[in-house]
């Protein structure tokens, strides 16, 4: 069974998914039959039929309401609720999802986002900086509250335009603790589990991994979800979060300062 879903998985990610063909063809009689009967039933205040507008939709009846799980869900809220309780008004973040955490984060906060990618922004408190992660374009010690979710497992795979390089993992979190502040906050969410390449996709990382890849900072928190993905488990034992397949690690890092005590 474990091996059929990874053959699915795999024959998904390179044409499509059968599951979704499977419940098109389902919908297609309801299709015909709902056109049927809207056309018959066509009153004077209706919105009549015309050809050439016809979508094929009904398939989405097959599809759940909606999803309040998955290691993105959960890994947005958790980082969003962590930047809102520090009552920061200025967040830097680099990659994550702009449709996810973002745009959590625009409702009570300014946002400077960075990407090696364009992007358009049509807020006023939502800053694009064009950049790479392995070259930051902010000073040493200047960033109070930073965030990089899911993103650092990608970088050197060349997957999204960066250079190949096996150790950009390694690099990318030199550079985000070279730019976070001290006493500042630094929030990484990246795949933990049975430690993989999965080339050119993603790395999945052992949680010493990680920790090693951040040491010149301290760790204040990990959080986990594994691989069921419908709760955040608050300090988990890195044993179980380690023989996981695909779960999500949470992390806040911050950057001690010589000045104050942690």
């Amino acid at each position: 069974m474990v091996f059929m879903n990874r053959i699915l998985l795999v024959f998904s990610a390179i044409f499509f998914d059968p599951r979704k063909l499977i419940n098109k063809f389902k919908a297609l009689p309801i299709y015909f039959s709902n056109i049927y009967h809207y056309g018959k039933g066509i009153k004077k205040d209706a919105l009549s039929l015309e050809f050439w507008k016809l979508r094929f939709y009904t398939y989405d009846r097959f599809s759940n309401a909606g999803s309040v799980s998955g290691a993105y869900f959960f890994q947005d809220i958790w980082a969003a609720k962590k930047v809102y309780e520090s009552k920061v008004n200025l967040h830097v973040d680099v990659g994550s999802r702009i449709d996810g955490f973002v745009a959590h984060l625009l409702t009570f906060c300014n946002v400077e986002y960075i990407d090696i990618r364009p992007m358009n922004s049509p807020f006023g408190n939502l800053v694009f900086k064009e950049g790479s992660i392995l070259s930051l374009p902010y000073e040493e010690n200047s960033i109070e509250s930073l965030s990089c979710l899911h993103v650092i497992e990608h970088i050197g795979l060349g997957r999204y335009g960066d250079e190949v390089d096996p150790l950009g993992h390694v690099k990318s979190a030199q550079e985000l603790a070279r730019v976070l502040k001290p006493g500042g906050k630094l929030y990484i969410g990246t795949p933990v589990g049975k430690q993989s390449l999965f080339f050119d996709a993603h790395r999945v990382f052992n949680v010493e991994t990680v920790e090693k890849m951040f040491e010149s900072l301290v760790l204040q928190e990990f959080a986990f979800v594994d691989d069921i993905a419908d709760k955040i488990i608050d300090s988990p034992e890195k044993e179980y979060a380690n023989s996981c397949r695909f779960g999500c690690g949470l992390f806040v890092f911050t950057k001690k300062d010589e000045n104050r005590s942690l």
